[in-house]
């Protein structure tokens, strides 16, 4: 198997007048802090205006920058906080982008941040996200774009998008695991105190965030069953008598409290874990079908590909962390 091009840990932050201080920040804390039990292999990264000159936030913050576009110009990974949906897009910006994306680099964008790749031209005929108050707006401005409303964020390879806000936190776990794999994404999570993967496809919003203390009580631990038993059969009616309650009303509390039906939710679950065993083991696609619930290889094979779009195989190639 041929050897995976080195990776370029130079990590680029778009500063500028107007940015949004959260977004801003999201890039700071994955990327530009130092992590010395991450190894001499991490990230290195600069924050980087078009003018060199420093920048202020919308909390009025003047953020001082490392450097002006010279340091784009080898970055691996480039990122743009949120951008002000009405102002137009500088031509510097945007010649920067679209010669970094030429070499090969990683645009990421948090946010309203989508729209300067927008302008760019780099979304044509891609997906996309962005914060739900937007996505009408975007698609109307560019129908050239598919966006996606109703998910976390969307990898692309070279283009990545976020949802609103804390959406972004979700999209950099994931690339650090792209990166280098999950446990240094979680040990990166488990600093922040946030959740170690969140996967792309998750709805931005649900319906009830937090269910009452007696729903919770009877909803939380049949998810601890459910994601300990993935390899069992779990039925409707056998799901409703466990959390007590009628078919009907479960269905409804179940996709208020996780935004999704019972049925979608242990896909993602079972995916998930598959994807933590190519990842992290040489265990065998057959055990793995059969440990998280799919059955057989082919059946894995299938959601994988319909899900993931590519196959186990060729993803435990690309990812895999076992020694």
């Amino acid at each position: 198997m041929p050897k995976a091009p080195a990776l370029n840990r130079k990590v680029a932050l778009l500063a500028f007048d107007g940015m949004p201080l959260f977004e801003f920040s999201i890039a700071v804390e994955l990327f530009g802090l130092d992590r010395p039990e991450m190894g001499p292999d991490w990230y290195s990264f600069q924050v980087a205006s078009l003018e060199g000159a420093p920048a202020r936030t919308t909390a009025s913050i003047r953020v001082a920058v490392d450097a002006g576009l010279e340091a784009f110009a080898d970055a691996g990974t480039v990122i743009i906080p949120g951008w002000p949906v009405d102002r137009p897009v500088p031509v510097e910006l945007i010649q920067m982008l679209l010669a970094a994306h030429k070499r090969g680099a990683r645009i990421l964008t948090i946010c309203s941040g989508v729209y300067v790749l927008a302008a760019s031209g780099l979304l044509t005929g891609k997906r996309a996200t962005t914060h739900w108050k937007y996505t009408d707006h975007v698609k109307t401005a560019y129908p050239d774009i598919q966006v996606i409303p109703d998910v976390l964020y969307v990898d692309e390879g070279q283009i990545l998008t976020s949802a609103g806000s804390a959406a972004g936190i979700d999209l950099c776990l994931h690339l650090i695991r792209r990166d280098f794999g999950p446990v240094a994404a979680n040990k990166v999570a488990r600093r922040l105190v946030v959740p170690p993967h969140r996967d792309g496809g998750q709805a931005q919003f649900i319906e009830r965030s937090v269910p009452t203390d007696y729903e919770s009580g009877r909803l939380g631990p049949l998810l601890d069953h459910m994601r300990e038993n993935l390899h069992q059969e779990h039925r409707i009616p056998d799901l409703a008598r466990r959390a007590g309650m009628s078919e009907r009303t479960f269905l409804r509390r179940f996709s208020e409290a996780t935004g999704m039906t019972p049925a979608k939710w242990l896909l993602h679950v079972r995916l998930c874990e598959a994807r933590d065993h190519l990842e992290t083991s040489d265990v065998s696609i057959e055990r793995i079908a059969e440990h998280t619930g799919f059955g057989t290889p082919t059946n894995l094979r299938h959601h994988f590909r319909e899900q993931m779009g590519t196959t186990p195989t060729a993803y435990r190639q690309t990812f895999s962390r076992a020694s």
